[in-house]
């Protein structure tokens, strides 16, 4: 017999991992968010960024194998 893989689970699992990876990523342009306001200078890198990271998990919705969900990355 076969071992089934709940996709639907995976994909949450996968969320939730990715979340974790990006937790420190976003603290981290936060903090150089806000030393660049203190200096008036561009943000919108940092704001690109930011969003990136927060639209990471919307790539899991489109994954179909495990293996891709796998190879999810906050990179």
């Amino acid at each position: 017999m076969a071992i089934q893989v709940n996709i639907t689970k995976a994909k949450e699992i996968t969320k939730d991992r990715l979340r974790e990876e990006r937790k420190p990523l976003l603290e981290e342009q936060d903090i150089l968010f806000q030393k660049a306001q203190e200096t008036n200078a561009d943000t919108s890198a940092i704001v690109a960024e930011k969003q990136r990271l927060r639209d990471i998990t919307n790539q899991v919705d489109s994954m179909t194998t495990v293996e891709q969900l796998k190879g999810a990355s906050v990179e």
